[in-house]
Formats: C-alpha cells, sequence, structure tokens
C-alpha cells in the first residue's frame, strides 16, 4: 500500500465520503467549482491539508480542502502496478532489435515520496508495456544506465558506443534502439554518429516528452516507431526519432548530427536543423524524405573510434562578454573552445586578440551561430575575417552541439591543429550540408519550419 502523507483533516474527509488513495472522484470545493480525476498520494514536501487529483488531461493538481469541501465517489480504483516484466517472444522471420536502456523521461514515473519524476522504468519494462513490439520485430533489452539525460557525460558516450559497436559486429541485431532523455538526446546521437561509424543498421535514439504514467505520454507512439524504423529503414545511420506532431498522427527520423530540441514540452519538440528529416513513420509505415543517406548492408563492418576529449567547452557570446573568460578556461587546460558567436560568426573586436593567443598556444577554436537555421561566413565582415586570421575555424552549418561533440571526438584524436581543422571541416556524418538543398514537406512542417 502506498503511503498517502496526508494530514489528519484529510484522511477525516476522505473517510466520510468513504474514498480512498487511487479512487476516481469528482471534488466539489467550497465556491462551487468540481473536478474530476484519481486520488493521489501526496508528495512528502508541501501542504499536508492539500489533497492531489489526477485530471483526466493527466496533469496533476493539488486542491486546499476546508469544512465545505464535498467529494463524489464515482469508482472504485485498484492501486496500479507496473507492467508485468515478460521476457521477450521469439516470432520466426521478424528481424532481431536490441533496445538499450539509458533512462529519461521515456523510463519514468511519478516517485509520490517527493512529487518528482524519477527513472524507474528498465529497458525490459519499457518494452512490456507495449505489446504491440510482438508484432513487428524481436527485442531484446539491455539496460546500460538508469539515469536523466542532464547526467549523461562523454564517459557514458563511450560505453553505449561500445555496446552499440558490440551488438552490431556479433551480427545477431539487424539494428539498435536506444531509449534516452530528450534534453541532451541530440548531443548523445551526435556522439554516437562519430563514434561508431560504417554502420550495416540503422541506430535509433528514442525519448518522451511526457513521463509514461500519464495519458498524454508519447512514449508509445515513439517505442513504436522507432523500432519499426530500426527493424525496416533503409538506412544504416544514427538517428532520433520521436513525434512529428501534436497529435499521434505521425513520427520522424532525424539524423543524428541534424537534431536538436527545439521546445521545452511538446511532444514534437525535435527538429532537424539545416536540412531535412530522413523520414517520416505513419502506423508503421516508413516513407524517405531525402535519397542521401547511407543505405543497409549486412556485410559492412562497423568502425569503432569512442573516445572524446572532457576539456572542450561549448561557449555562447554574449555582449560585453571579457577577454578573462577565455583565459581562465586556457589556463584551466582547456584545448578546444567551441564559439556560440551572433550571426555570420562573429564575437565582440576586443576578443580576437586574446582567442589568436590561445590559438598560438595550441586551443582549438571553432565558430557556429546562435541563430537556428543557416550557415557560418566569416568573409563578410571585417570581424569575421580577422577571426579567420586569427585561427578560427569555421563551423559551416553545423548545430553548437554537434561541433562541440565532434570537438571532443577530434581532440581525442590528434593535438595537431591543422588536423584538428582539416577534420572540423570534413563532413563524416552528416553533419555539415556544403549546399542549402533543403525541401520544404508540408505534410511533415504544416505551419512552415518553425
Amino acid at each position: 500500500m502506498v503511503e498517502s502523507h496526508y494530514s489528519p483533516k484529510v484522511r477525516e474527509l476522505m473517510k466520510k465520503y468513504g474514498v480512498e488513495i487511487f479512487d476516481r472522484v469528482n471534488i466539489i470545493l467550497g465556491d462551487g467549482r468540481a473536478y474530476t480525476g484519481i486520488i493521489l498520494p501526496r508528495p512528502r514536501h508541501g501542504d499536508p491539508n492539500s489533497i492531489i487529483l489526477k485530471l483526466d488531461n493527466g496533469y496533476n493538481v493539488g486542491f486546499s480542502v476546508d469544512e465545505r469541501t464535498k467529494i463524489e465517489l464515482i469508482e472504485k480504483m485498484p492501486e496500479p502496478k507496473l507492467a508485468e516484466v515478460i521476457k521477450p517472444k521469439i516470432s520466426p522471420g521478424l528481424p532481431m532489435i536490441m533496445m538499450l536502456g539509458t533512462g529519461g523521461t521515456i523510463a519514468s514515473r511519478i516517485d509520490y515520496r517527493s512529487g518528482a519524476v524519477y527513472s524507474f522504468f528498465t529497458a525490459e519494462e519499457i518494452y512490456s508495456m507495449i505489446p504491440e513490439l510482438i508484432e513487428i520485430a524481436n527485442v531484446d533489452t539491455e539496460t546500460v544506465f538508469s539515469i536523466f539525460s542532464e547526467d549523461m557525460t562523454p564517459q557514458n558516450w563511450t560505453v553505449i558506443a561500445e555496446k552499440v559497436y558490440q551488438h552490431l559486429k556479433k551480427g545477431d541485431y539487424t539494428g539498435i534502439v536506444i531509449a534516452h532523455g530528450t534534453d541532451t538526446m541530440g548531443y548523445t546521437a551526435a556522439a554516437l554518429s562519430f563514434a561508431v561509424r560504417n554502420l550495416p543498421y540503422p541506430v535509433i535514439l528514442v525519448g518522451a516528452q511526457r513521463s509514461s504514467d500519464r495519458p498524454s505520454t508519447d512514449t508509445i507512439e515513439n517505442v513504436i516507431a522507432a523500432v519499426t524504423t530500426a527493424a525496416y529503414a533503409p538506412f544504416a545511420e544514427v538517428a532520433v526519432v520521436m513525434h512529428g506532431s501534436m497529435s499521434d498522427d505521425f513520427c520522424l527520423a532525424h539524423r543524428g548530427t541534424k537534431v536538436r530540441k527545439c521546445h521545452t514540452s511538446r511532444r514534437d519538440a525535435f527538429r532537424t536543423i539545416n536540412g531535412d528529416p530522413l523520414a517520416i513513420i505513419r502506423r508503421r509505415q516508413i516513407k524517405m524524405l531525402t535519397d542521401d543517406y547511407l543505405p543497409r548492408d549486412p556485410d559492412r563492418t562497423p568502425v569503432l573510434e569512442n573516445s572524446f576529449e572532457d576539456k572542450v567547452i561549448l561557449l555562447k557570446f554574449y555582449p560585453g562578454m571579457k577577454e578573462e573568460i577565455i583565459e581562465l578556461l586556457v589556463d584551466a587546460g582547456y584545448r578546444g573552445i567551441v564559439l556560440e558567436g551572433t550571426g555570420l560568426g562573429h564575437v565582440r573586436n576586443e576578443l580576437i586578440s586574446v582567442i589568436s593567443k590561445a590559438v598560438k598556444d595550441g586551443v582549438a577554436f571553432v565558430m557556429t551561430s546562435q541563430c537556428i537555421w543557416g550557415r557560418i561566413n566569416m568573409n563578410v565582415y571585417s570581424t569575421g575575417v580577422d577571426l579567420l586570421k586569427a585561427g578560427v575555424i569555421p563551423g559551416e552549418d553545423m548545430l553548437p552541439e554537434t561541433a562541440f561533440v565532434k570537438l571532443s571526438w577530434i581532440l581525442a584524436k590528434t593535438d595537431d591543429l591543422d588536423e584538428v581543422r582539416k577534420l572540423m571541416l570534413t563532413n563524416i556524418a552528416g553533419e555539415i550540408n556544403y549546399h542549402s538543398n533543403a525541401k520544404y514537406y508540408p505534410e511533415v512542417y504544416p505551419h512552415g519550419r518553425t
């Protein structure tokens, strides 16, 4: 039985009307307002004289109760239980997919001790919640981590990449799905794009914007689309598969080096930047949106290069930024700095001399833009030209996050700034589009790219 943490006052009110935790009720407040939902245990912190209700829209609200509050029982509800963990069923003829769990909202539920969301579901439990997967593919599961994505580190990227490489190299699976938190999913997708190359099959990252215990969760549709993509998509690249709209009508597959989370909470938060999505997945049907992709090839042998340099930073320029910030980073031993500059790739003139000195001391600088769309062009204005002369490497049309991951990956390989420049300007995993060739698909973005 879940401890309620309610005050004696609330417990007496519930006893008076014959209701218990997890019952579906109408609560009528003293001013006549009425709300329908399921009574939840109260978080340990907060007002003990408030009663917590999960509304039909999935949101939890608290109501301060008094002697005028009335409760009408609608239905006695059993205490919710986690899905029974089932052993994956093998269906002859279906593709074999490995699902790796790392945590995040896709693997979360409410902890009523604190009222917060925690990573509690393993990869096995995610699989158990979605019986439709049995009809799509044979899915093996393995939990690598159980953390939120803000706790993900380059060391974690290294471990995930090793897992992906080993599973693909053995040849037992024709696709990999990685359950991951959404906040830093773009970083991990970029990291895997560089760390495991020459893929024979797709590697798909998937997450959820709404936790699995909410009626508005996007977990099920996202996972079904991700497994479908891993099992049947014609491409063999790292991609992120998430909702393509606010409804449950389709998901999109975004190249791992071109994807960004663009909204804090919308289900269609992910967008391909400076390009088009790889594919649209609608009711288990995959429609490719580009012919520019690495095709599946079971005879291809993956390559693992999964080291990342820790002493790299992504630094956002702001008006009035002081030279001492860069000096402190250099003194702290940072070997690479990705600048998120303005517009076409600028920072204030006062920073150029300290950047030039740092480059001479062996620090790599890469320029990206704070703008979401477009590319760096440092030949237009004198500031950009001076930054180029100082040794700053233009980041082309790379996302700042992708440039950060790429520079970290490169500096784990070489200290030679000429080689760093060469590799940063080489399109290794689809991170650079040399020409603006993006198309516009109304079915994907009916209201425009924004």
